[in-house]
Protein backbone atom coordinates (compact mmCIF):
# COMPACT_ATOMS: atom_id res chain seq x y z
CA UNK A 1 0.00 0.00 0.00
CA UNK A 2 3.04 2.17 0.64
CA UNK A 3 4.04 2.05 -2.55
CA UNK A 4 0.76 2.64 -3.84
CA UNK A 5 0.83 5.99 -1.98
CA UNK A 6 3.98 6.91 -3.04
CA UNK A 7 3.25 6.76 -7.00
CA UNK A 8 -0.15 8.69 -6.61
CA UNK A 9 1.95 11.67 -4.53
CA UNK A 10 4.28 11.53 -7.90
CA UNK A 11 2.18 13.61 -10.47
CA UNK A 12 1.54 15.83 -7.49
CA UNK A 13 4.77 16.87 -7.29
CA UNK A 14 5.49 17.53 -10.76
CA UNK A 15 2.80 20.59 -10.77
CA UNK A 16 4.31 22.48 -8.27
CA UNK A 17 4.70 25.94 -8.86
CA UNK A 18 8.50 25.78 -9.13
CA UNK A 19 8.23 22.84 -11.51
CA UNK A 20 5.71 24.82 -13.97
CA UNK A 21 8.33 27.79 -14.13
CA UNK A 22 11.19 25.35 -15.14
CA UNK A 23 9.19 24.43 -17.69
CA UNK A 24 8.36 27.74 -18.64
CA UNK A 25 12.10 28.39 -18.75
CA UNK A 26 13.23 25.93 -20.53
CA UNK A 27 10.66 26.25 -22.97
CA UNK A 28 11.98 29.77 -23.71
CA UNK A 29 15.41 28.73 -23.63
CA UNK A 30 14.37 26.55 -26.56
CA UNK A 31 13.04 29.48 -28.53
CA UNK A 32 15.99 31.50 -27.94
CA UNK A 33 17.62 28.63 -29.26
CA UNK A 34 16.48 28.29 -32.37
CA UNK A 35 16.33 32.07 -32.95
CA UNK A 36 20.24 31.91 -32.64
CA UNK A 37 20.33 29.23 -34.96
CA UNK A 38 18.23 30.82 -37.71
CA UNK A 39 20.92 34.14 -37.12
CA UNK A 40 23.51 31.61 -37.75
CA UNK A 41 22.38 30.65 -40.94
CA UNK A 42 22.50 34.20 -42.15
CA UNK A 43 18.60 34.73 -41.48
CA UNK A 44 16.50 37.92 -41.07
CA UNK A 45 14.33 36.73 -38.39
CA UNK A 46 11.53 38.45 -37.44
CA UNK A 47 11.10 40.52 -33.83
CA UNK A 48 8.49 39.91 -31.20
CA UNK A 49 6.70 37.46 -28.58
CA UNK A 50 7.36 33.47 -29.53
CA UNK A 51 5.18 31.42 -28.51
CA UNK A 52 4.69 27.36 -29.04
CA UNK A 53 1.03 26.56 -28.72
CA UNK A 54 -0.22 22.94 -28.16
CA UNK A 55 -3.59 21.50 -29.32
CA UNK A 56 -3.30 20.89 -24.89
CA UNK A 57 -3.02 24.77 -24.35
CA UNK A 58 -5.33 27.10 -22.99
CA UNK A 59 -4.52 29.70 -25.58
CA UNK A 60 -5.25 27.24 -28.75
CA UNK A 61 -7.61 28.35 -30.65
CA UNK A 62 -11.19 26.89 -30.09
CA UNK A 63 -12.24 27.45 -33.30
CA UNK A 64 -9.41 24.90 -34.70
CA UNK A 65 -10.25 22.36 -32.57
CA UNK A 66 -13.28 21.27 -34.76
CA UNK A 67 -11.74 21.57 -38.27
CA UNK A 68 -10.30 18.55 -39.88
CA UNK A 69 -6.75 17.39 -39.17
CA UNK A 70 -6.00 20.26 -36.28
CA UNK A 71 -2.28 21.49 -35.91
CA UNK A 72 -1.18 19.44 -33.02
CA UNK A 73 0.49 22.93 -32.41
CA UNK A 74 1.32 26.49 -33.50
CA UNK A 75 4.48 28.56 -33.93
CA UNK A 76 3.30 32.24 -33.26
CA UNK A 77 5.56 35.27 -33.72
CA UNK A 78 3.44 38.19 -32.00
CA UNK A 79 -0.01 38.56 -30.17
CA UNK A 80 -1.27 34.81 -29.39
CA UNK A 81 -4.45 36.68 -28.50
CA UNK A 82 -5.29 37.92 -32.26
CA UNK A 83 -5.91 34.31 -32.99
CA UNK A 84 -9.79 34.89 -32.59
CA UNK A 85 -12.11 33.89 -34.92
CA UNK A 86 -11.89 36.22 -37.70
CA UNK A 87 -12.52 36.92 -41.44
CA UNK A 88 -10.25 34.96 -43.93
CA UNK A 89 -9.45 36.74 -47.53
CA UNK A 90 -7.67 35.18 -49.88
CA UNK A 91 -7.53 35.27 -53.61
CA UNK A 92 -5.34 35.26 -56.74
CA UNK A 93 -1.44 35.46 -56.34
CA UNK A 94 -1.29 36.69 -59.88
CA UNK A 95 -3.71 39.34 -59.01
CA UNK A 96 -5.30 41.71 -61.31
CA UNK A 97 -6.10 45.29 -60.05
CA UNK A 98 -10.03 43.96 -59.97
CA UNK A 99 -8.90 40.93 -57.46
CA UNK A 100 -6.18 43.10 -55.03
CA UNK A 101 -8.94 45.89 -54.96
CA UNK A 102 -11.53 43.90 -53.89
CA UNK A 103 -9.11 41.94 -51.58
CA UNK A 104 -8.57 46.00 -50.07
CA UNK A 105 -11.67 47.24 -49.96
CA UNK A 106 -13.65 44.46 -47.87
CA UNK A 107 -10.41 43.41 -45.59
CA UNK A 108 -10.51 47.10 -44.58
CA UNK A 109 -14.64 47.84 -43.98
CA UNK A 110 -14.30 44.25 -41.45
CA UNK A 111 -10.78 45.38 -40.22
CA UNK A 112 -12.64 49.11 -39.25
CA UNK A 113 -15.28 47.02 -37.26
CA UNK A 114 -12.67 45.16 -35.28
CA UNK A 115 -12.79 41.72 -37.23
CA UNK A 116 -9.45 40.60 -37.50
CA UNK A 117 -8.10 39.60 -41.28
CA UNK A 118 -6.58 36.16 -41.78
CA UNK A 119 -4.53 35.48 -44.49
CA UNK A 120 -1.73 33.77 -46.20
CA UNK A 121 0.48 36.41 -46.98
CA UNK A 122 1.34 35.60 -50.40
CA UNK A 123 1.67 37.83 -53.81
CA UNK A 124 -1.32 39.50 -55.22
CA UNK A 125 -4.53 39.58 -52.25
CA UNK A 126 -3.52 38.26 -49.69
CA UNK A 127 -0.77 40.91 -48.77
CA UNK A 128 -3.40 43.49 -49.98
CA UNK A 129 -5.35 42.00 -47.38
CA UNK A 130 -3.00 42.07 -44.89
CA UNK A 131 -2.06 45.80 -45.96
CA UNK A 132 -5.53 46.93 -45.91
CA UNK A 133 -5.89 45.89 -42.33
CA UNK A 134 -2.79 47.51 -41.34
CA UNK A 135 -3.95 50.69 -42.90
CA UNK A 136 -7.43 50.28 -40.81
CA UNK A 137 -5.87 49.98 -37.72
CA UNK A 138 -7.04 46.76 -37.47
CA UNK A 139 -5.54 43.56 -36.37
CA UNK A 140 -4.69 40.98 -38.59
CA UNK A 141 -2.69 36.86 -38.72
CA UNK A 142 -0.31 35.45 -41.30
CA UNK A 143 -0.44 31.93 -41.81
CA UNK A 144 2.72 30.91 -43.26
CA UNK A 145 3.51 27.58 -45.53
CA UNK A 146 6.91 27.28 -43.84
CA UNK A 147 8.31 28.27 -40.53
CA UNK A 148 8.10 31.22 -39.06
CA UNK A 149 11.86 31.47 -39.87
CA UNK A 150 11.90 31.07 -43.34
CA UNK A 151 9.61 34.03 -43.88
CA UNK A 152 8.31 33.21 -47.59
CA UNK A 153 7.57 35.43 -50.07
CA UNK A 154 11.42 37.04 -48.06
CA UNK A 155 9.59 40.23 -49.74
CA UNK A 156 7.04 40.38 -47.33
CA UNK A 157 9.52 40.53 -44.68
CA UNK A 158 8.52 44.29 -44.03
CA UNK A 159 5.03 43.60 -44.11
CA UNK A 160 4.83 40.39 -41.76
CA UNK A 161 7.08 42.75 -39.03
CA UNK A 162 4.32 45.47 -39.45
CA UNK A 163 1.49 42.86 -38.46
CA UNK A 164 3.79 41.54 -35.44
CA UNK A 165 4.21 45.46 -34.55
CA UNK A 166 0.32 46.27 -35.04
CA UNK A 167 -0.49 43.60 -32.32
CA UNK A 168 -1.37 40.59 -35.24
CA UNK A 169 0.35 37.38 -35.34
CA UNK A 170 2.46 35.87 -37.85
CA UNK A 171 1.87 31.36 -37.57
CA UNK A 172 2.61 28.16 -38.63
CA UNK A 173 2.05 24.62 -37.57
CA UNK A 174 5.98 24.11 -39.04
CA UNK A 175 8.78 24.55 -36.57
CA UNK A 176 10.62 27.42 -36.66
CA UNK A 177 13.28 26.90 -39.62
CA UNK A 178 11.31 24.71 -41.79
CA UNK A 179 11.39 25.65 -45.46
CA UNK A 180 8.25 26.05 -47.02
CA UNK A 181 7.80 22.92 -49.47
CA UNK A 182 5.15 22.90 -52.11
CA UNK A 183 2.53 20.83 -50.29
CA UNK A 184 3.10 22.90 -46.87
CA UNK A 185 1.01 25.90 -48.73
CA UNK A 186 -2.25 23.54 -49.46
CA UNK A 187 -2.03 22.08 -45.56
CA UNK A 188 -1.98 25.87 -44.04
CA UNK A 189 -5.33 26.86 -46.34
CA UNK A 190 -6.77 24.86 -43.76
CA UNK A 191 -5.63 26.60 -40.95
CA UNK A 192 -6.49 29.82 -42.88
CA UNK A 193 -10.18 28.87 -43.09
CA UNK A 194 -10.21 27.07 -39.42
CA UNK A 195 -9.31 30.64 -37.70
CA UNK A 196 -11.77 32.31 -39.44
CA UNK A 197 -15.70 32.71 -39.25
CA UNK A 198 -16.26 32.95 -42.78
CA UNK A 199 -13.98 33.16 -45.89
CA UNK A 200 -14.27 35.48 -48.64
CA UNK A 201 -13.35 35.00 -51.84
CA UNK A 202 -12.35 37.65 -53.67
CA UNK A 203 -10.82 36.07 -56.94
CA UNK A 204 -9.24 32.82 -57.73
CA UNK A 205 -8.99 30.83 -60.95
CA UNK A 206 -9.18 27.29 -62.00
CA UNK A 207 -7.50 25.10 -60.91
CA UNK A 208 -6.18 27.10 -57.33
CA UNK A 209 -5.08 27.36 -53.81
CA UNK A 210 -7.61 29.78 -53.33
CA UNK A 211 -10.43 27.30 -54.48
CA UNK A 212 -8.54 24.60 -51.99
CA UNK A 213 -9.10 27.05 -49.03
CA UNK A 214 -12.68 27.19 -50.05
CA UNK A 215 -13.20 23.48 -49.35
CA UNK A 216 -11.21 23.44 -46.52
CA UNK A 217 -13.59 26.24 -44.99
CA UNK A 218 -16.99 23.87 -46.15
CA UNK A 219 -15.37 21.02 -44.75
CA UNK A 220 -14.51 23.02 -41.53
CA UNK A 221 -18.80 24.42 -41.79
CA UNK A 222 -17.27 28.20 -42.49
CA UNK A 223 -19.64 30.34 -44.73
CA UNK A 224 -17.80 30.93 -47.76
CA UNK A 225 -18.50 34.58 -49.22
CA UNK A 226 -17.68 35.17 -53.01
CA UNK A 227 -16.80 38.40 -54.82
CA UNK A 228 -18.17 37.70 -58.82
CA UNK A 229 -15.67 38.20 -61.54
CA UNK A 230 -16.19 38.80 -65.38
CA UNK A 231 -16.88 35.39 -67.35
CA UNK A 232 -14.43 36.46 -69.59
CA UNK A 233 -11.96 36.91 -67.02
CA UNK A 234 -9.63 33.83 -66.54
CA UNK A 235 -8.82 34.87 -62.72
CA UNK A 236 -12.36 34.84 -62.01
CA UNK A 237 -13.74 31.00 -63.04
CA UNK A 238 -12.79 29.40 -59.60
CA UNK A 239 -15.07 32.60 -58.06
CA UNK A 240 -17.52 31.98 -60.24
CA UNK A 241 -17.60 28.67 -60.09
CA UNK A 242 -18.13 28.48 -56.28
CA UNK A 243 -21.34 30.97 -56.98
CA UNK A 244 -22.55 28.37 -58.80
CA UNK A 245 -22.03 25.88 -56.26
CA UNK A 246 -24.28 28.07 -54.04
CA UNK A 247 -21.75 30.04 -51.72
CA UNK A 248 -22.85 33.71 -51.11
CA UNK A 249 -22.33 36.20 -53.80
CA UNK A 250 -20.94 39.85 -52.17
CA UNK A 251 -22.26 42.29 -54.42
CA UNK A 252 -21.42 45.30 -52.71
CA UNK A 253 -20.91 46.66 -49.97
CA UNK A 254 -24.09 46.70 -48.35
CA UNK A 255 -23.97 42.74 -48.94
CA UNK A 256 -21.07 42.31 -47.41
CA UNK A 257 -21.85 43.69 -44.35
CA UNK A 258 -24.74 41.81 -44.25
CA UNK A 259 -22.73 38.38 -44.81
CA UNK A 260 -20.04 39.95 -41.80
CA UNK A 261 -23.30 40.53 -39.39
CA UNK A 262 -24.73 36.85 -39.78
CA UNK A 263 -21.34 35.08 -40.04
CA UNK A 264 -18.96 37.50 -37.65
CA UNK A 265 -22.17 39.65 -35.90
CA UNK A 266 -20.68 42.68 -37.05
CA UNK A 267 -23.06 45.51 -37.43
CA UNK A 268 -24.08 46.71 -40.34
CA UNK A 269 -23.58 50.20 -41.98
CA UNK A 270 -24.82 51.28 -46.16
CA UNK A 271 -22.08 51.59 -47.94
CA UNK A 272 -21.14 54.00 -50.99
CA UNK A 273 -19.35 52.99 -54.44
CA UNK A 274 -17.70 56.34 -55.43
CA UNK A 275 -17.98 54.96 -59.13
CA UNK A 276 -21.87 54.27 -58.79
CA UNK A 277 -24.08 56.68 -60.23
CA UNK A 278 -21.53 58.65 -62.84
CA UNK A 279 -22.00 58.17 -66.29
CA UNK A 280 -19.58 55.48 -68.08
CA UNK A 281 -18.30 56.19 -72.03
CA UNK A 282 -19.60 53.07 -73.74
CA UNK A 283 -15.56 51.83 -73.95
CA UNK A 284 -14.94 52.05 -70.26
CA UNK A 285 -18.36 50.32 -69.87
CA UNK A 286 -17.06 47.95 -72.21
CA UNK A 287 -13.64 47.70 -69.89
CA UNK A 288 -16.00 47.23 -66.50
CA UNK A 289 -17.45 43.94 -68.27
CA UNK A 290 -14.57 42.41 -69.02
CA UNK A 291 -10.75 42.85 -69.93
CA UNK A 292 -9.79 43.97 -73.29
CA UNK A 293 -6.32 44.57 -75.24
CA UNK A 294 -4.95 47.26 -76.99
CA UNK A 295 -6.31 45.98 -80.22
CA UNK A 296 -9.62 45.08 -79.11
CA UNK A 297 -9.66 49.20 -77.71
CA UNK A 298 -8.09 50.79 -80.74
CA UNK A 299 -11.64 49.01 -82.88
CA UNK A 300 -14.12 49.98 -80.06
CA UNK A 301 -12.34 53.94 -80.50
CA UNK A 302 -12.33 53.57 -84.37
CA UNK A 303 -16.59 52.58 -84.44
CA UNK A 304 -17.10 55.49 -81.26
CA UNK A 305 -15.22 58.15 -82.84
CA UNK A 306 -13.87 57.52 -86.57
CA UNK A 307 -9.75 56.27 -87.41
CA UNK A 308 -8.83 60.19 -87.15
CA UNK A 309 -9.59 60.85 -83.33
CA UNK A 310 -9.75 57.13 -82.45
CA UNK A 311 -6.36 57.02 -80.81
CA UNK A 312 -6.03 60.46 -79.48
CA UNK A 313 -9.65 60.00 -77.97
CA UNK A 314 -9.08 56.77 -76.52
CA UNK A 315 -5.61 58.04 -74.37
CA UNK A 316 -7.84 60.75 -73.09
CA UNK A 317 -10.49 58.50 -72.02
CA UNK A 318 -7.92 55.47 -70.41
CA UNK A 319 -5.94 58.18 -68.64
CA UNK A 320 -9.43 59.98 -67.34
CA UNK A 321 -10.48 56.47 -65.85
CA UNK A 322 -7.97 55.22 -64.68
CA UNK A 323 -7.47 58.22 -62.56
CA UNK A 324 -10.94 57.71 -61.48
CA UNK A 325 -10.20 54.14 -60.29
CA UNK A 326 -12.78 52.61 -62.56
CA UNK A 327 -10.19 50.78 -64.63
CA UNK A 328 -6.35 49.61 -64.71
CA UNK A 329 -3.76 47.89 -66.66
CA UNK A 330 -3.26 44.08 -65.38
CA UNK A 331 -0.85 41.52 -65.69
CA UNK A 332 -1.46 40.32 -69.52
CA UNK A 333 -1.23 43.77 -70.37
CA UNK A 334 -5.06 44.16 -71.08
CA UNK A 335 -6.64 46.71 -69.95
CA UNK A 336 -10.11 46.58 -67.18
CA UNK A 337 -11.87 46.70 -64.05
CA UNK A 338 -10.98 47.89 -60.82
CA UNK A 339 -11.89 48.59 -57.25
CA UNK A 340 -12.00 51.82 -55.52
CA UNK A 341 -11.41 51.29 -51.87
Amino acid sequence: MGEVGSAAIGPRVSRKPEHRFEGILKKMALLVKEKERAMAQGRRTLEGERSIIDEASEAYPDQLRGVPRPPQRLYCIGNPEALSPGLAVVGARKATPYGTGCARRFARIAAEKGVVIDSGGALGCDSEAHRAALEANGTTVVVLGGGCDCVYPARHFGLFQKVIDAGGAIISEQDWLQDPMPFMFRERNRIIAGLASAVLIVEAGLPSGTFSTADEALDAGRDVLVVPGSIASEMSRGANRLLLQGAIPVVDDQSFEEALFKSCGMLMRPGEDPVAGKDMPPIIAALQAQPLDTEQLYSLAVAEFGASNAQQRLMELLVEAEADGAIARQPDGKWGPTVRW
